[in-house]
């Protein structure tokens, strides 16, 4: 048995011990979206600090927990903060909670964060639904060996974000009267924001939104058979777009949209 085999099971085996039991959805909450975790019901909580091999989160505005209950019929565990390459954590740590939550069995997975709007169209305050990614953060999670009863070597990555999920979500913000934007997020390191020069070519390059998260997450996911759905919360216009970029305008904008983004959330849960 493999190190990493090892750190999941004892992980698993410690979460069944404080109560996981069957998860519908998996939730990734990215920076000042995590309030949607107070309203599982049921909740336990545990903190990351408690589990095993799990990082701990150094970022404002994640809370660095797991909460496991029920939201909207559904059975979720929800990360209150991700982790962030960064942060300097390694890739296998950055992606460890979604290997985990593949050990637990889940097999569907929502994906949100906070991100630069790079179409000039967007505005502060939207909700943009993933239809794709780019990766420039320079690596990949996947690279080194593989073990076939975890994943396939190359796996396919033409259907990323799930086509039934994310008309659903149109579908949902329709019903709702919710404004949804459609894009591609690009996946960057950070932890600088990006220059207009750079910003100029994630434009030319098809991105519709940057940020410094998410890219890993799901190419694990995919790896490991999971449906992926994501959501961006663009909390400002990308560099040469407005005068200066800052943390503290990233979890003002998510705290204004926070409760459509709730409501939107919840009810795609419902319809799926």
């Amino acid at each position: 048995m493999n190190d990493l085999h090892e750190k999941l099971l004892e992980t698993t085996k410690y979460l069944r011990e404080q109560g996981v039991e069957e998860v519908d959805f998996a939730l990734i909450l990215g920076s000042g979206l995590g309030e949607l975790a107070e309203e599982i019901e049921h909740a336990i909580i545990i903190k990351y600090d408690g589990i095993p091999n799990f990082p701990t989160s150094t970022v404002a505005g994640h809370a660095g927990q797991l909460v496991y209950g029920e939201l909207s019929g559904k059975k979720v565990l929800a990360m209150q903060g991700r982790f962030h390459f960064y942060e300097g954590y390694p890739m296998t740590s950055v992606t460890f909670p979604v290997r985990v939550f593949a050990t637990l069995g889940v097999e569907s997975v929502l994906v949100t964060n906070a991100a630069g709007g790079v179409n000039v169209e967007f505005t502060a305050g939207d909700l943009m639904l993933i239809t794709d990614h780019l990766n420039f953060m320079g690596t990949n999670p996947l690279i080194g060996p593989n073990d076939e009863k975890i994943g396939p070597r190359f796996p396919d990555m033409s259907q990323a974000y799930d086509a039934e999920y994310m008309e659903t979500t149109r579908k949902v913000a329709t019903d709702l009267n919710i404004p949804l934007q459609e894009g591609v997020y690009m996946g960057l390191t950070g932890p600088t924001y990006e220059t207009p020069a750079e910003i100029r070519m994630a434009r030319t390059l098809g991105a519709s939104a940057v940020g410094m998260s998410t890219v890993p997450e799901v190419i694990v996911a995919r790896h490991s058979g999971m449906r992926v759905l994501g959501i961006s919360c663009i909390t400002n216009l990308a560099a040469g777009m407005q005068s200066s970029l800052n943390h503290e305008e990233v979890v003002e904008t998510t705290e204004r949209v926070k409760e459509t983004f709730k409501m939107l959330v919840k009810e795609v849960l419902k319809a799926i």
